[in-house]
């Protein structure tokens, strides 16, 4: 959970005064725990992922299969991204982030009753399609609710959700594991959650401070769309040609295809590899596999703090710096290993360098983009082009992690970092070294 006095300082003092801070209070927790919880039908795939493979082995699941499995899956979110951004900003962010929770739950269960790879496939391919609607009525709900000056810093507190969602599921999933509860069960505990949880949400959410009453918080003066109207817009194109126009947001979303590749190539895989590399129990490296995401927490706060204290809202800098880091320590990573703390201590340096960086991008520069006209889709558009770098890190991973070991793997990875500096590199150069353009209309 957020620390709730924090949280309380980033909500608006504007008009509403007290009853506008709690309602914002409110929104936030609800949005921070109803994402977070998301996770546990995200996250149970890579915990259940050697188990899946001892008991279906023999009839054809390895790690390149479940590879697979996983890159469908994010190719369907990659999808959803774009379709549920662009409904999210027509519809509303609650009803969005309300629906996906009803549908993850459904597609948990399914696979959880699966008998074989195809339902495997068919299952998770479901499940990814409408958990795209999470992040998107997220993004959606938090413009209309929070002044845009206060965008980096809720957004970097709603960022840890879906970490603290990951560190969560990797627990608790991992200590059903231990005392051994099989991945069937695995699944169906994951989807009574988050069935709870999404409950709850459908009482504590409001789409708008219109909706109680309440005066919406200021919106950005500037961005992508000119006029603060909160009003859907006029049409597609509309809604869509700004960003296609913008060369700030097409190297935006040349950023988020390397960096969600690192991302979901970790997130999913980490568990597997902790079993192989570091010689750990199932049990274990679930729960080891969360130093990552807990690394991630840090870097998250670290990098909001940097990019707004010291560097004036610069963020491309930060993304450039953190990409050449990673590369030394992937490297690293490509080495064999005898077990003990090396891997451990590897996986949280991935984390520190690469989360708080990732977060920008869907997060604080979507909603700075957007406003509350359009955050839904740019956060769509940018996650979509992201996830299909993870469709291909996913499937890429696992497939050189079966051929030629977590070396050639690593290497890989170390490969897209590389190339993601070199356009954070120039959009640095190219955008936040001079002022920026002005607004187009919309």
């Amino acid at each position: 959970m957020p620390n709730v006095q924090l949280v309380s300082a980033v909500v608006a003092p504007a008009a509403g005064g007290v009853s506008l801070r709690r309602w914002q209070l409110r929104t936030g927790l609800g949005l921070f725990v109803g994402y977070g919880a998301y996770y546990l039908c995200r996250s149970n795939l890579a915990i259940a992922a050697p188990l899946l493979i001892r008991e279906f082995g023999g009839r054809g699941l390895n790690k390149e299969v479940l590879g697979q499995i996983a890159s469908v899956g994010v190719l369907c979110y990659a999808a959803g991204k774009v379709v549920n951004g662009v409904l999210g900003d027509f519809l509303g962010g609650k009803k969005i982030f309300l629906l996906g929770m009803a549908g993850a739950v459904a597609a948990t269960v399914a696979f959880g009753l699966g008998q074989g790879v195809a339902v495997f496939f068919a299952a998770w391919a479901a499940n990814r399609l409408v958990q795209s609607m999470g992040w998107a009525g997220l993004v959606k709900t938090t413009a209309d609710w929070f002044s845009y000056q206060s965008y980096g810093k809720i957004m970097g507190l709603l960022s840890l959700s879906y970490l603290a969602g990951d560190v969560a599921a990797k627990l608790l999933l991992g200590q059903l594991l231990v005392r051994g509860l099989g991945w069937r069960g695995l699944f169906m505990a994951a989807a009574g959650v988050l069935a709870a949880v999404a409950l709850a949400n459908a009482f504590v959410l409001k789409s708008t401070p219109e909706s109680v009453g309440l005066p919406a918080p200021p919106a950005r003066p500037a961005g992508l769309f000119a006029g603060p109207e909160a009003a859907p817009p006029a049409s597609l194109g509309a809604l869509l040609g700004p960003y296609f126009r913008s060369p700030a947001f097409l190297l935006m979303l040349a950023m988020s295809f390397g960096l969600t590749a690192l991302r979901e190539a970790f997130g999913f895989w980490v568990p597997t590899y902790l079993v192989e590399a570091a010689h750990l129990p199932e049990g274990a490296a679930s729960q080891y596999s969360a130093l990552y995401s807990v690394f991630g927490m840090a870097s998250i706060l670290g990098a909001g703090y940097l990019s707004d204290a010291w560097l004036r809202g610069q963020r491309g800098v930060l993304i450039l710096a953190a990409c050449v880091g990673l590369v030394p320590v992937l490297a690293l990573m490509a080495r064999p290993t005898a077990g003990g703390a090396g891997p451990l201590v590897l996986i949280s340096l991935v984390g520190l360098l690469l989360l708080g960086p990732y977060s920008f991008l869907a997060g604080a520069m979507a909603l700075d983009a957007g406003g509350r006209r359009g955050a839904a889709t740019a956060a769509g558009l940018i996650d979509a082009v992201g996830y299909a770098g993870g469709t291909l890190a996913l499937w890429l991973t696992g497939a050189l992690a079966e051929h030629r070991g977590w070396g050639g793997a690593f290497l890989a990875l170390a490969g897209v970092a590389a190339a993601t500096a070199g356009a954070a590199l120039v959009f640095y150069r190219t955008q936040e070294r001079r002022p920026a353009p002005a607004p187009a209309v919309g």
